[in-house]
Order: C-alpha cells, then structure tokens, then sequence
C-alpha cells in the first residue's frame, strides 16, 4: 500500500496539495479582512478597556481591603487574577490574540460570583468597634457591587470579540490588484443566437 498512489490524487490536483498555514503564493500576502472593521476595532478596544478596568478595581480593593482579607493567599490570588486580566488585555490589544477571550469570559464569570458574595459582607463590617481597613468598608462594598456590571459588560464584549472572528486570513494580490491571467476560469459570457 506504501508504494501506490491514490487514483484521485495526483500531483497536479491543487485540491488535495497540502499547503502550510503560513505559506503564501508568489505575488500574494496574507490578511484579515474582519481585523479592518470599524466594529472590530471598537470591540477590540472595549474588551482591552474592560479588562483593565476589571484590573483596577481589583487591586484597589485588595489593597484597599488587605488587612481584612482572609488570608495573604487570598490578597495574592487576587492580584494574580488582576495581573491575567493586564497580560489579556495587552494581548488582545497588541496582538489580536482572539483565545484569551472565552477565557476572560469565564473568569468573569466566577469574579462576578465572587464580588456578589463579597459585597454585602464588606457594608456588614461597617459597625462601631470593628476596626477598618485601609479604605472605607462602605467604599470597598461599593466598588464589589460595580465590579459585577463590569464582569457582566466584560463577558457581552468578548463573546462579541470573539464572534466577530478576527483570525480569518484570507490571500489577496499583493497591492490589491489582481494578477495577469488571475481570473482566466471566469466564465465567459453566454453566446447569443445568430439569425440567419
């Protein structure tokens, strides 16, 4: 079986040549057409925002909030779960990395659950004889309750990045000009009937 060659495939059958993903024809180069939508580029925008706003709030309450937390694990969890949302952030922004987002998505997801379940317990701590932290209770429980909106704006823009998708490569003329003889196998227009 080694030696024979499929019948359908032959080397001059261009549908079954097997082509690197990085390999272009002479004369061609590579583009993503969805990266040069205005819309595109918005989303882009909005979820890299989004992210480092995320980012923001996180570290505020968490340093904000730091000898009150649980635990230095916890603090230290969180400023890793903030030093994510920076890395994703850069890589959507610099570099259209369109992976990240489920990813961002999710742990949106989870911050959310966090931030709903941590809120109350911070305005609970606000009662004569506890002793505070850095920030106000009240203030901390405040920036819990806008992180959840955020987390939730946060999931809506990537899932939207993410659907508008931007690792679509497509080979065009370099220039943007066909080739000589590029569209040679158009079809040539019906010939009309002839009167005698």
């Amino acid at each position: 079986m080694r030696g024979k060659q499929s019948p359908r495939a032959t080397s001059g059958d261009s549908r079954l040549a097997v082509v690197e993903a990085t390999s272009v024809r002479p004369g061609y180069e590579l583009w993503r057409p969805n990266r040069e939508k205005p819309e595109t580029k918005t989303t882009r925008f909005l979820v890299a925002f989004v992210l480092l706003v995320s980012a923001a709030l996180l570290i505020v309450i968490t340093i904000g909030g730091w000898s009150r937390l649980e635990g230095a694990s916890v603090a230290i969890m969180t400023l890793f779960w903030a030093g994510l949302y920076i890395l994703f952030a850069f890589l959507i922004a610099a570099r259209w990395q369109r992976g990240v987002l489920p990813v961002a998505s999710a742990l949106a997801i989870i911050l959310a659950i966090f931030a709903a379940v941590a809120a109350p317990a911070w305005f609970d701590r606000n009662k004569p004889g506890l002793s505070g932290p850095a920030l106000p209770d009240d203030f901390l429980g405040l920036l819990c309750i806008i992180l959840i909106p955020v987390q939730l704006l946060l999931i809506t823009v990537a899932m939207i990045g993410f659907n508008q998708n931007w690792h679509v490569e497509e080979e065009r003329p370099i220039g943007g000009v066909p080739l000589p003889g590029e569209h040679d196998d158009e079809p040539l227009p019906p010939e009309r009937p002839q009167h005698a």
